[in-house]
């Protein structure tokens, strides 16, 4: 049996739903387009975002380590455990070879002096040691005890025949300063407690030497 002839209408029909089935494709071509445009402007987005942040943050991290006045620093320094006295060219002693036993360092503020080996390898473990010598008034050494107490990683001793009137040492790194209200006192101590001259970072400041 022949098939009944298309009309003309049933050709305009199949014709409107090709063009429809063309625009759809069209239409999905332009979406993937668009997501790849947007998705390609928002990586830049955000890489630029974390360029940003690590530019800051770089900045940042060179700002604090803008140089303090006065600092010195004295190189690469021995660290052998020794049982016996040890004659250090710096007074108050930066760093060298030193007792096995640390001196406790937790904050701990003391009246007397302290050994200078045992003082040294606290240092070695990261503290700031303040010191002063016979020209603190008590004025003084009351503001440097409110600076170390409860602060871990410090100790404050008198060092008589020190020749500057305050020293603040971390290990082969010394500032002296004339007064406890120098604002170089508490960049000194945010910048070298536990800072990048420590040795051990992490190692105790308890459990050691109380004299």
């Amino acid at each position: 049996m022949a098939a009944a002839p298309r009309k003309p209408s049933d050709d305009r029909r199949a014709r409107i739903e090709e063009l429809r089935r063309e625009e759809r494709r069209h239409q999905r071509r332009r979406k993937i387009v668009y997501a790849s445009v947007a998705g390609a402007i928002l990586a830049g987005l955000m890489a630029g975002g974390i360029w940003a942040v690590t530019s800051a943050e770089n900045s940042g991290t060179k700002a604090q380590a803008s140089p303090i006045a006065g600092v010195q620093t004295f190189g690469t320094l021995g660290r052998t455990h020794v049982q016996t006295p040890v004659t250090y060219p710096q007074t108050p002693p930066v760093g060298g070879d030193h007792s096995p036993v640390w001196l406790n360092c937790n904050g701990d503020v003391y009246t007397k002096p302290v050994p200078n080996e045992n003082a040294v390898h606290s240092l070695e473990h990261g503290a700031v040691w303040i010191t002063y010598g016979d020209q603190a008034s008590p004025a003084d050494v009351a503001t440097l005890a409110a600076k170390v107490q409860g602060r871990p990683y410090t100790f404050l001793s008198p060092y008589p025949g020190e020749s500057g009137k305050i020293t603040l040492t971390a290990w082969s790194t010394r500032l002296v300063v004339d007064s406890p209200n120098d604002p170089r006192v508490d960049a000194f101590l945010s910048r070298y407690v536990q800072g990048p001259q420590t040795p051990e970072p992490g190692a105790p400041c308890t459990g050691g030497l109380t004299p």
